[in-house]
């Protein structure tokens, strides 16, 4: 049972309430299935391959990533406080044939019980949900083995992310139900890599995502305006 108080019941009720469209490739969760060979590949780079990681998805939802890097071959936990998404990702990884250790439980609760156990933490588009991203990190850190690579992505707290992340991907191409994201919560890299550098760890690499409406594809390159990903490692 989780006891840490990281975690905002509207956050959790709101995936919740579209659970049941986790791995609907044109519903809600569309632009996660497009982006996820992009992230994948990126991750898989940044280790050198995935086959016989030990790995933990952190915010997994309904297990996207999660399903892939298992499909990669490696041995993966999937970790969240969303219980519905929790029982789609079971469900989902039983009919493809995966094994996936979902576990409903905070970041920081499971460092708790399995300290230094992750060759590979990976924390995608969650710290803009969380009251206290510093402490999702601060977990993440400590999930991680000496000479770990951990991977997040988040939101930049700029104008051009409010216009691209907001009106244009929720109202305009509606790409993500209304009210998905609060400009509050965005994070500017700067803050993001004080906090990886605050939990120990080193900053290995940032990188842009960008979306093309016109191909419907993602992409990675430089400019950390809107999308973006930090990569770092846990000293050996």
């Amino acid at each position: 049972m989780t006891t840490h108080n990281n975690v905002d019941p509207a956050e959790i009720a709101k995936f919740n309430d579209i659970a049941a469209r986790w791995w609907d490739p044109e519903g809600e969760f569309k632009p996660l299935h497009l982006l996820n060979p992009t992230r994948l590949s990126y991750i898989s780079d940044q280790l050198g391959g995935l086959f016989g990681r030990k790995a933990i998805d952190v915010g997994c939802g309904g297990g996207i990533l999660a399903e892939s890097m298992a499909r990669a071959g490696a041995e993966v936990t999937g970790i969240d406080m969303a219980t519905d998404g929790l029982n789609v990702a079971r469900l989902h990884a039983l009919e493809s044939g995966l094994t996936v250790n979902y576990q409903q439980s905070t970041a920081e609760d499971f460092a708790k019980l399995s300290p230094g156990s992750f060759e590979l933490v990976t924390c995608m588009e969650m710290l803009e949900h969380v009251p206290d991203p510093a402490s999702v990190i601060q977990a993440c850190a400590d999930l991680a083995a000496p000479g770990a690579t951990l991977v997040f992505s988040t939101i930049n707290k700029t104008p051009k992310a409010y216009l691209f992340a907001i009106l244009g991907a929720e109202y305009l191409l509606r790409l993500v139900p209304k009210g998905t994201h609060q400009y509050a919560k965005f994070i500017r890299p700067s803050v993001l890599m004080r906090h990886i550098e605050n939990a120990g760890l080193s900053l290995v690499d940032a990188t842009g995502l960008h979306f093309n409406p016109l191909h419907n594809s993602f992409k990675m390159g430089p400019g950390l305006d809107v999308n973006y990903f930090v990569v770092a490692r846990k000293p050996a």
